[in-house]
């Protein structure tokens, strides 16, 4: 079949929650330092500032916002031991080592999706691959290891700037292509559930003005439930004030996405 679009992924909030995981080792290590614990509404409002892609300087940040705002005498401890405390958490365990080895929050990890999706998609005429802000580790983890995908292409952090920088965006979609991009190329869309995300795509936009660029905004699953209903609409409305050009009910709504319509 004639292929005829690109989708890239983010991971986290896409395909898998991590509401359980790495908010909750964020959390967790705020408050290690700090003694105070921010809620996911703290987390959401931080995101919505489209700079927060690391969960590993909005830590560092939350920190640094509470003792400002408190005038209080604490210590802000080096971004190292925030890694290594963040770690700890996620992984409990070495990152490195075989994941049967890992006993943290990685393990509480629901899957949005799974791997007939992708082939659905393949079916579909649509390429895939992502570009996640995750390390390395943990998103193959969940590509390889639970959704059972073989040698997927992946960015993932430390693999290129972090977004909304769209070198790794560009790069992977070119690597993908394997050639220049522009007018000539089929388009080329990128999932995301922050503004960051979405800025991602704005910004690769502005490098390359001749590639269609689609941005596809989902708000992350901890905001999918009835009684935040009022919160997911505004979560939507922030995505799509920063250039979402469609937002998703649902991950599956790929499967019928019309390449034709942007």
């Amino acid at each position: 079949m004639k292929n005829i679009g690109l989708i890239l992924f983010d991971i986290d909030g896409v395909i898998r929650s991590v509401e359980h995981s790495y908010r909750l080792a964020l959390k967790k290590t705020v408050y290690k330092f700090s003694g105070w614990e921010p809620s996911y509404i703290d987390i959401d409002n931080a995101k919505n500032e489209g700079v927060w892609n690391n969960d590993w300087d909005l830590s560092l940040e939350f920190i640094k916002r509470f003792k400002k705002k408190g005038n209080l005498n604490l210590e802000i401890p080096p971004r190292e031991e925030i890694i290594k405390c963040f770690e700890e958490f996620y992984f409990g365990g070495d990152p490195s080592k075989d994941s049967k080895y890992w006993s943290g929050f990685i393990t509480n990890e629901e899957l949005l999706v799974d791997k007939k999706f992708f082939d659905l998609l393949k079916s579909h005429g649509i390429i895939w691959g992502f570009v996640s802000g995750a390390e390395s580790a943990s998103a193959k983890f969940v590509l390889e290891k639970r959704l059972g995908l073989k040698s997927p292409p992946l960015i993932a952090m430390g693999d290129a700037p972090d977004k909304p920088d769209p070198k790794g965006f560009i790069n992977l979609s070119k690597q993908i292509l394997g050639n220049k991009l522009g007018s000539s190329n089929i388009p080329i869309g990128y999932v995301g559930d922050t503004i960051a995300d979405i800025n991602t795509v704005v910004n690769a936009k502005k490098e390359i003005p001749s590639q269609k660029f689609i941005s596809f905004g989902i708000a992350p699953p901890h905001l999918h439930s009835k009684s935040r209903l009022k919160e997911r609409n505004t979560y939507e409305k922030n995505l799509q004030d920063a250039g979402a050009d469609l937002i998703l009910n649902s991950i599956n709504d790929l499967k019928y996405v019309n390449f034709d319509l942007f």
